[in-house]
C-alpha cells in the first residue's frame, strides 16, 4: 500500500469510526452523522467506503460488540470510547469485505492519529490480530448469544419472539440485509416500460417491475440519484415499494380533497400527486417546518403542488379550516422497526421504553384525523414497524369506539402480507416483493 493510500484509507475508516461513535455514544441519526464525516479530502471513492463502513459497522454492532468484549483485557477509558467504534469498522470489513486482512489492520491502526488517539496504535493492531487468530473459535461462541447471532438488541427480540413466534428469526435476518433501491416512474412523464429501457440505455442498468405496486422499479444494483434518467425533471424518485403502496392503496382521483399527514419528506404527496395525474387538492401536513423544506424540494423536482401545513396531527383545530377531506393517508410515527435494513441505526437508538409512548401518539393522531374525514371518505393508516402493538391493536381499539368505521380489504396485498390475526395488513422484511415492513390498515367512514 502506498502511503498516499494509506493516508487515505486511515482517513475514510476515521471518519466513519467518528459516525458511527456518534450514533452509538451521542444518540444521533445516520440521517445526521453521515453528512458531516464526508469532509472534502475525501473523494467520491472514498464517500461510497466511508458509507459502506458506516452501514456495515452498525448492522454488526451487536456482533461486534461481542467479539470486542472478548478481545479487550479490560474495558475502554471513556475518552477513548471511539476507539471501539474503530473496532467495529475493522471487524467488519474483515468479517464481511474482500479487503486482505494485513490491509484492513494496517489502515485500522494508522486510523488512531486520525482520531487524535496515537497511542492506541499497539492497542487496535493487538486487538485485530488477535482476532484473526482466535476467529473460528470466537464466532461460534458468539453464535450461541442471541444478541450477537440475530445482530439486534435484547429488546427488540424480545419483541419481535413475542409478535411473530413462528416468522421472528426470518424477520430478524431479513432486517440485517442490506435493501434494494426501489425506484418510482413518474407515469405523468413516461411509462415504465419506456423507462425500463432508458436505464438500460444510458446506463446499462436492468430493473424489475412489479405487478402489485404498478409505477415501481426494483433496480438490479444501487446507483447515485444523479445518474438516474431524467430525475431532476421529476420521471422518477426514490421510494421502496412498500411506501409506494400506500399512495396506491388509498387511490387519489383528479378533484379531491387529500390530507397527507406526517407528510415529510414528501414522497407520498408527490406520489398522490401523480397519482391524481395532478389534480387532486392536497394538503401536506408535518410538525416540523425544517423537514417541510424536504417536501418543498420534492414536490418541486416533480413539478407538483400542495398546501403545505406546518401544524400537528394530533391537534387539528391549530391548523383545520373545517372543510373535509375526501381521503386522508395518516403515516404515523412508529419505531421503525420495518426499515432496519434501510436504517441500521434504528435498533440502537430505539428503546423499549419508546413504545408505550409512540402507540399514544399513534392513537391520538388517529382519532383526531378521524373527525376531518368526510363521511363516505377513506383514510389509511400506515407504519413502517412491524410490531402489532403499532398496528393491529392501535386499529383494533379505534374501531371499537368509532362504529361508523370498517376496514377495507386490499386485494393486492391478499398474496403478499403476512397472515395475523387483527385487522389490516402487515408486511414483513424479506416478503415475495423485497419490500420493508410496512403496515396498512384502509378504513372507511360510513355515509350519512
Amino acid at each position: 500500500m502506498s502511503t498516499k493510500a494509506g493516508k487515505i484509507g486511515a482517513a475514510s475508516r476515521a471518519a466513519a469510526a467518528a459516525a458511527v461513535d456518534a450514533v452509538i455514544h451521542n444518540g444521533r441519526s445516520l440521517e445526521q452523522v453521515i453528512p458531516e464525516c464526508l469532509t472534502e479530502a475525501l473523494s467520491p471513492r472514498d464517500v461510497t467506503l466511508v458509507k459502506a463502513l458506516v452501514y456495515g459497522a452498525l448492522r454488526g454492532h451487536c456482533l461486534h460488540q461481542y467479539l470486542i468484549s472478548k478481545l479487550l483485557s479490560k474495558p475502554l477509558k471513556k475518552k477513548d470510547i471511539v476507539l471501539e467504534s474503530l473496532l467495529s469498522v475493522s471487524l467488519f470489513q474483515l468479517l464481511e469485505s474482500d479487503q486482505p486482512d494485513f490491509a484492513v489492520v494496517s489502515a485500522s491502526v494508522d486510523a488512531t492519529a486520525v482520531l487524535g488517539r496515537p497511542h492506541a496504535r499497539g492497542l487496535v493492531n493487538a486487538v485485530l490480530r488477535n482476532f484473526l487468530r482466535q476467529r473460528e473459535v470466537l464466532l461460534k461462541e458468539a453464535m450461541q448469544e442471541p444478541v450477537a447471532r440475530y445482530r439486534l438488541p435484547v429488546w427488540l427480540l424480545d419483541r419481535l419472539r413475542s409478535s411473530w413466534p413462528d416468522t421472528w428469526e426470518a424477520i430478524a435476518a431479513a432486517s440485517n440485509l442490506q435493501a434494494p433501491m426501489w425506484i418510482r416512474v413518474n407515469q405523468q412523464r413516461t411509462s415504465v416500460s419506456d423507462y425500463q429501457q432508458q436505464l438500460k440505455t444510458d446506463i446499462n442498468l436492468s430493473a424489475e417491475s412489479s405487478a402489485v405496486c404498478p409505477g415501481s422499479l426494483k433496480l438490479e444494483s444501487a446507483v447515485r440519484v444523479d445518474v438516474l434518467p431524467g430525475f431532476e425533471s421529476g420521471h422518477s424518485s426514490v421510494q421502496d415499494i412498500a411506501a409506494q403502496l400506500a399512495a396506491t392503496i388509498l387511490a387519489p382521483k383528479p378533484g379531491e380533497k387529500i390530507l397527507d399527514a406526517c407528510a415529510a419528506p414528501g414522497g407520498k404527496t408527490g406520489h398522490l400527486a401523480e397519482l391524481s395525474a395532478y389534480g387532486a387538492n392536497i394538503t401536506a401536513l408535518d410538525h416540523s417546518a425544517e423537514r417541510m423544506q424536504r417536501v418543498t424540494e420534492n414536490l418541486e423536482r416533480i413539478s407538483a403542488n400542495a398546501t403545505l401545513v406546518v401544524g400537528d396531527a394530533a391537534a387539528p383545530e391549530s391548523w383545520w379550516d373545517g372543510e373535509l377531506f375526501d381521503r386522508v393517508l395518516l403515516d404515523a410515527p412508529c419505531s421503525a422497526t420495518g426499515v432496519i435494513r434501510r436504517h441500521p441505526d434504528i435498533p440502537l437508538l430505539r428503546r423499549d421504553s419508546d413504545i408505550s409512548a409512540l402507540t399514544d401518539l399513534q392513537e391520538r393522531m388517529l382519532a383526531a384525523l378521524w373527525a376531518v374525514l368526510k363521511p363516505g371518505g377513506q383514510l389509511l393508516y400506515t407504519t413502517c414497524s412491524v410490531l402489532p402493538v403499532e398496528n393491529q391493536s392501535v386499529v383494533a381499539a379505534f374501531l371499537q369506539g368509532h362504529p361508523e368505521a370498517r376496514v377495507l380489504p386490499i386485494d393486492r396485498l391478499e398474496h403478499v402480507a403476512a397472515k395475523h390475526i387483527g385487522p389490516g395488513h402487515q408486511l414483513l422484511p424479506g416478503n415475495p416483493l423485497d419490500s420493508d415492513g410496512f403496515y396498512y390498515a384502509l378504513i372507511e367512514k360510513a355515509a350519512e
